[in-house]
C-alpha cells in the first residue's frame, strides 16, 4: 500500500477450528502510547487462535519505540502496518481495516484504540452471541451487521464517551427526551441498558466495535481525511443509514484505559477537553467542529439547518475558554464551519496546524 510499509503474517494453511462467529480479526490503532499498546496486545493474544485469528496493528508513525518493540514480537498472529506519517485515528482505522480485509479473510473485525481492550472473556462472549443470533440477512435472520460492546473504565464505571446512541432525529422517544433537557442521556443508551439483553442502536465508537466483513464490503472503510473526531460516528451512522443493523450487547465487555486525559498524542484518542470547551492542542478544534457538522447533517436531514442555528452560537461561546489564543480559535472555527458546510474533508493536516499558529 502506498501509505504504509507492512510486516504481514500469512493465513495458516491449516487454521484451527474457528469459534461460533467465524474468523475474527482485531484491528488496533496506535500512536506513541507503547505502554497502552503492550497491555492491549497482551490481552488480545491471551485469546486462543480459534477465538482470535489475527491482530492487525496500525502504527501511526510512532516515535516512542513502538516500531522497534513491535518488530521484536514473535507471535505469528501479529501483522504490523506502519504509516510514514501520522494519519490520525481515522487514517489508522482505514489502513488497519483495509489490511485486515485484504490479507486475513475475516468473517468479523474487532476494532479498538490502543487503550481499549476486551475485558477477560469479552471475545468469547462475542462468539457466544452467534449461538443465538443469526447474522443479518441470513436464513431466519434478525441478527446484527455490527456489534457495540459495553465499554467500562478499568475500575468498573461505565465509560461515558463510549456510550452508544440512537439517532434522536429517527426515533420519537429519544427526540423528546433530548428536546426536553435530557442532554446526552436523551439519546444515548441508559445505564440500565447495560444490564439488559441487548438492543438496536444507530451510532457507536470504535472502542469495542465488531463489524462483519460482509458489512465492510458493502459500505467500505472510514474516511481517512477526517483525521480525528467523529470518524466512528459517521461510519457507524452511515452503516445504519444504509440499512445495516448495529446491536448493543452488554454481555460483550470492553475496558477503556483512560487513566489520563491530558497529553494525548497527536491525532489519537479523544480528550474530555473538547466536552468542556477548551482544546489542547488548539488545532483539534478544527476537526472537532468540522466533523461534528458532517455528523449532524447525516443525522438530522432537513432539520440540520434549524439545528445549525442552535449549535453555532454555542460553539462560538467557546472563545471565552481560549484566552491568549482567541484569534487562532476563531480562525479555526471559521474554516471548520466553512469546510463542514461544504463537506470538504481533504484539508492537509499541515494546513490545520498553520491555521492554529503551530505550522
Amino acid at each position: 500500500m502506498s501509505t504504509a510499509e507492512a510486516r504481514s503474517t500469512d493465513i495458516p494453511a491449516a487454521a484451527p477450528a474457528m469459534a461460533a462467529a467465524g474468523r475474527l480479526v482485531a484491528v488496533v490503532v496506535t500512536h506513541n502510547r507503547l505502554d497502552k499498546l503492550k497491555a492491549t496486545l497482551a490481552r488480545l493474544l491471551d485469546s486462543p487462535a480459534g477465538e482470535l485469528a489475527a491482530v492487525v496493528v496500525a502504527d501511526n508513525a510512532s516515535s516512542d519505540g513502538t516500531a522497534e518493540w513491535l518488530a521484536a514480537q514473535q507471535d505469528p498472529r501479529l501483522d504490523i502496518c506502519t504509516s510514514a506519517t501520522n494519519r490520525g485515528g481515522a487514517g489508522g482505522f482505514e489502513m488497519g481495516m483495509r489490511r485486515a480485509m485484504e490479507h486475513h479473510a475475516p468473517d468479523w473485525l474487532a476494532v479498538m484504540d490502543d487503550d481499549g481492550r476486551p475485558a477477560p472473556g469479552g471475545l468469547a462472549a462475542f462468539h457466544a452471541l452467534a449461538m443465538h443470533r443469526q447474522p443479518a440477512g441470513a436464513a431466519g435472520g434478525g441478527g446484527w451487521d455490527a456489534v457495540a460492546a459495553a465499554v467500562y473504565f478499568p475500575d468498573g464505571r461505565i465509560c461515558e464517551m463510549n456510550r452508544p446512541s440512537r439517532n434522536p432525529f429517527w426515533h420519537g422517544r429519544e427526540f423528546l427526551r433530548t428536546l426536553f433537557g435530557g442532554g446526552r442521556s436523551g439519546f444515548h443508551v441508559q445505564p440500565s441498558d447495560y444490564e439488559g439483553a441487548g438492543m438496536q442502536i444507530d451510532v457507536t465508537s470504535f472502542v469495542g466495535f465488531f463489524i462483519s466483513a460482509a458489512a465492510v464490503r458493502r459500505i467500505g472503510y472510514p474516511d481517512p481525511e477526517l483525521f480525528i473526531y467523529g470518524d466512528d460516528g459517521l461510519y457507524t451512522l452511515g452503516l445504519t443509514k444504509s440499512g445495516g443493523r448495529i446491536g448493543f450487547e452488554p454481555s460483550v465487555r470492553f475496558e477503556h484505559d483512560l487513566s489520563t486525559f491530558q497529553g494525548k498524542a497527536e491525532g489519537q484518542g479523544k480528550s474530555d477537553a473538547a466536552q468542556r470547551g477548551r482544546f489542547v492542542p488548539l488545532w483539534k478544534a478544527y476537526y472537532y467542529h468540522r466533523n461534528l457538522l458532517l455528523l449532524y447533517r447525516m443525522a438530522a436531514g432537513w432539520l440540520f439547518w434549524p439545528v445549525l442555528l442552535v449549535i453555532v452560537p454555542k460553539w462560538l461561546m467557546k472563545l471565552r475558554h481560549h484566552r491568549g489564543g482567541r484569534r487562532a480559535f476563531a480562525r479555526l472555527m471559521g474554516h471548520a464551519l466553512r469546510d463542514g458546510l461544504l463537506r470538504r474533508t481533504k484539508v492537509p493536516h499541515a494546513r490545520v496546524l498553520e491555521l492554529a499558529g503551530e505550522g
